[in-house]
C-alpha cells in the first residue's frame, strides 16, 4: 500500500515549489471565469501583485521562519543531545523507544514545531545508535515514524500558525474577525481534551506496533560532533565569550517572563504571539548554545531548511491577493454553506483543509490561502470563528503524516526513507483523524 502511495506521489506532485506555481495559474483561470467581478487578466495581474507583496503578510513569513529555525538551533544545543541521551537508555527494546520518542515528540511539537521536528529526528537517530551499539534488535522505520508524528499535533500547539496569528493585532483577518486570544484556541476546552487524549493513544499505538512488529539488529554508526580548534584573538573573544552571551540571552528570557508573568494587567493568554515566541526562542537557543560562535554555527546548519517559507509564501500570498480582490472567496465560501450546516461545516472545514496541505505543504501559506474562505463560511453559517480555526489547523497537520514534504529533515537524519515510515505514519493519520472528527463533533 504504501509503495502504491509513493508512486502516486511521484506520479501527481511535483516540487512544493512547482506546485504553489501550478495553484497561481489555476487561481488566475478561477477567476477569470467564476469572479461575479468580470475581471481582466491585467487586473488579477495586478492583484497578485500587491498580494506578493503585501506587508503584514511578509511579515508573517520571517516570523514562520524564525520560527523553524530558532526551534532547529535549540534542538542542535548539546544540552538538548544531552537529555535525548539519557532518555534513549530505557528504550531497550522496539515497543518501549516507539512509545517514549512519540511521547517526546509530541509534547515537544505542542511547544515549538520547528524543535519539534528536528527533536523526533534527532531522537529517533540517537535511538538507532544506542540499539546498534548494544546489538538491540529494533524496527527502526518504527522508531522514524514516531520521531515524526509530533508533525500532527503541532497547528493545535502555542506555536500554530493560525491560533498564534489571529491572537494578534492587526493580523490580515482582523476586519472581519477581530482578535482571537489562545484561550479561545489553543487552550479551549476543545483542544485540551484532544491534546490529552492525543498524547495517550499515539504513544500507545506506536507501542503495540512496537510489540507486533519484527525487530533486527541494525548497524548505525554515530557521528560525534568535533569542536573545531581555533585561534581566538582581539574582538573575536566576544565572539566566544560565554558571559556576554549568558547576559545577553538571560536579560532575554528575563523580559519574557516579565512580559508572561508581570505585565498582563489581567489573567490573559494574548501575549503568546509569534513575536513572543520567537523572542523567547532566541534568549534560550543563545543560553544553551553558550557563547555567539556556537549559536551561529547553529542558525546557518538550520537556515537551509526555512528556505522553502522564504520562497513560496509569496506566491500564496499572490494567490490570496487574486481571490480577495476577485471576489473568488465569495465564491467558494458561498459553496461551503449550500453544503453544510453549523453542525457539520467543521468537518467539512477539517477534510478541506487536509486536502489542501496535500498541496500546500505549510500551515501559514494554507492559512494565507484557505482562512479568509473558511472564516467567510463561518460567519454565514454562524460557526464560532475560533473552532472554523481549530478545524482548519486538525485538518492541516493532520496530512503531514502523508505529505512527504516536511519529513525530509527527519529522513536525512535517520537515513530512512519516505517508503519506510509511510505504512507507520498513515496507522496515526487514520487513529488521529478519527480522534479530530469526534472532538468536533462533541464541542
Amino acid at each position: 500500500m504504501s509503495a502504491r502511495l509513493i508512486r502516486v506521489f511521484k506520479a501527481l506532485l511535483p516540487a512544493p515549489f512547482t506546485i504553489a506555481v501550478v495553484l497561481t495559474l489555476v487561481t488566475f483561470v478561477l477567476a477569470y471565469f467564476l469572479s461575479p467581478n468580470l475581471e481582466t487578466p491585467l487586473s488579477l495581474l495586478n492583484y497578485w501583485e500587491k498580494g506578493l507583496w503585501n506587508s503584514p503578510l511578509l511579515v508573517f513569513a520571517v516570523q514562520m521562519m524564525l520560527m523553524l529555525v530558532l526551534g532547529h538551533v535549540l534542538a542542535l544545543t548539546k544540552t538538548v543531545s544531552h537529555w535525548i541521551d539519557k532518555v534513549t537508555l530505557f528504550c531497550s527494546n522496539t515497543a518501549q523507544a516507539a512509545a517514549w520518542v512519540t511521547l517526546l515528540t509530541l509534547l515537544v511539537s505542542f511547544f515549538n514545531w520547528g524543535l519539534g521536528l528536528v527533536f523526533g529526528a534527532i531522537f529517533a537517530r540517537k535511538v538507532g545508535e544506542h540499539a546498534s551499539k548494544n546489538n538491540i534488535p529494533m524496527n527502526y522505520p518504527l522508531i522514524g515514524a514516531a520521531g515524526y508524528s509530533g508533525l500532527m499535533v503541532w497547528h493545535g500547539g502555542i506555536s500554530g500558525s493560525a491560533p498564534i496569528k489571529i491572537a494578534e493585532k492587526g493580523h490580515f483577518l482582523e476586519e472581519k474577525m477581530g482578535v482571537i486570544s489562545q484561550s479561545e484556541t489553543i487552550f479551549s476546552t476543545m483542544n485540551i481534551s484532544i491534546s490529552l487524549v492525543l498524547l495517550i493513544v499515539l504513544p500507545s499505538l506506536m507501542y503495540m506496533l512496537g510489540k507486533k512488529s519484527e525487530s533486527k539488529i541494525i548497524k548505525l554508526k554515530s557521528a560525534p560532533i568535533e569542536e573545531e580548534k581555533e585561534e581566538i584573538q582581539g574582538a573575536e573573544r566576544l565572539d566566544h565569550s560565554n558571559i556576554l552571551a549568558y547576559v545577553f540571552g538571560g536579560m532575554i528570557i528575563l523580559y519574557c517572563l516579565y512580559k508572561a508573568l508581570i505585565f498582563p494587567q489581567q489573567l490573559s493568554l494574548s501575549f503568546i504571539t509569534p513575536n513572543f515566541i520567537n523572542l523567547f526562542l532566541l534568549g534560550l537557543g543563545i543560553l544553551l548554545h553558550k557563547n555567539f560562535n556556537h549559536f551561529l554555527k547553529g542558525v546557518n546548519q538550520a537556515i537551509g531548511g526555512a528556505s522553502g517559507i522564504l520562497i513560496q509564501f509569496p506566491l500564496y500570498f499572490g494567490i490570496m491577493g487574486i481571490m480577495n480582490s476577485s471576489g473568488l472567496v465569495g465564491v467558494f465560501s458561498d459553496f461551503f454553506v449550500s453544503i453544510s450546516n453549523p453542525t457539520t461545516f467543521p468537518i467539512f472545514a477539517f477534510i478541506s483543509s487536509g486536502i489542501v496541505n496535500v498541496f500546500v505543504p505549510s500551515g501559514g501559506g494554507q492559512w494565507g490561502v484557505q482562512g479568509p474562505i473558511i472564516i467567510e463560511a463561518a460567519s454565514q453559517l454562524n460557526v464560532p470563528y475560533w473552532k472554523a480555526v481549530m478545524a482548519l489547523a486538525y485538518g492541516d497537520q493532520l496530512t503531514n503524516m502523508l505529505q512527504p514534504f516536511w519529513a525530509l529533515p527527519l529522513l536525512g537524519i535517520t537515513g530512512l526513507k519516505a517508503k519506510d515510515i509511510l505504512p507507520y505514519s498513515l496507522l496515526l493519520l487514520l487513529l488521529g483523524g478519527s480522534i479530530f472528527v469526534i472532538g468536533l463533533l462533541l464541542f
